[in-house]
């Protein structure tokens, strides 16, 4: 392999690790934070990465969800809900075991449940035997788009896709409409005392 070609792959490892490393500091960043509204910054932090991850493995519609949904709406609400409840979390000395038996058994009931799939990547798998073989063999020649993932979602399935974010799109209208509501009737509240 010629040293040109080699160039461009050694470049995109180190992104690749530096992406996962800015990942996983900001996964321990906010599992030690107490104050709630940088914890949600850093969270909005680490989507925005986690976008830049997605565009490095050329899923970009992934990406494009990542940063909209993850990084913008979810932010939002996080902050939005930290301002009518606070901001520091409350430090409670109970251990919460029924929470935690619960997701121990949820957690349990999935692994049980991927124990009838199929062998990760076997060819002979149904999914690989329907439509994957002719996605796959003529997906970049129809669409002219080189991730498989991305030509599925944005061409062959462009108006569910579209349906999709219309949904996304009008329950978090209503989500901003019920909380400025809300909001307005504290004001209320505040300027009637």
């Amino acid at each position: 392999m010629d040293a040109q070609a080699q160039g461009p792959r050694a470049i995109d490892l180190y992104v690749d690790i530096l992406l996962i490393v800015l990942l996983v500091a900001a996964a321990l960043v906010v599992v030690s934070l107490r104050n709630l509204l940088a914890a949600a910054l850093v969270l909005g932090i680490y989507s925005l990465v986690m976008a830049a991850l997605w565009v490095v493995l050329d899923a970009v519609d992934v990406a494009f969800t990542e940063a909209a949904v993850g990084a913008g709406v979810t932010t939002v609400f996080m902050v939005l809900a930290i301002a009518a409840t606070g901001r520091h979390a409350r430090v409670t000395h109970r251990r919460p075991w029924l929470p935690i038996l619960a997701s121990l058994a949820v957690g349990g009931l999935l692994i049980y449940g991927t124990l009838d799939l199929p062998d990760f990547g076997d060819p002979q798998a149904p999914a690989q035997q329907h439509v994957a073989p002719h996605y796959l063999g003529q997906g970049e020649a129809e669409t002219g788009v080189p991730n498989i993932v991305t030509a599925v979602l944005a061409s062959y399935r462009g108006f569910d896709t579209l349906g999709e974010v219309t949904v996304i799109f009008t329950a978090g209208m209503g989500v901003l409409l019920l909380l400025g509501v809300a909001r307005r009737r504290r004001m209320d509240a505040r300027d009637d005392e």
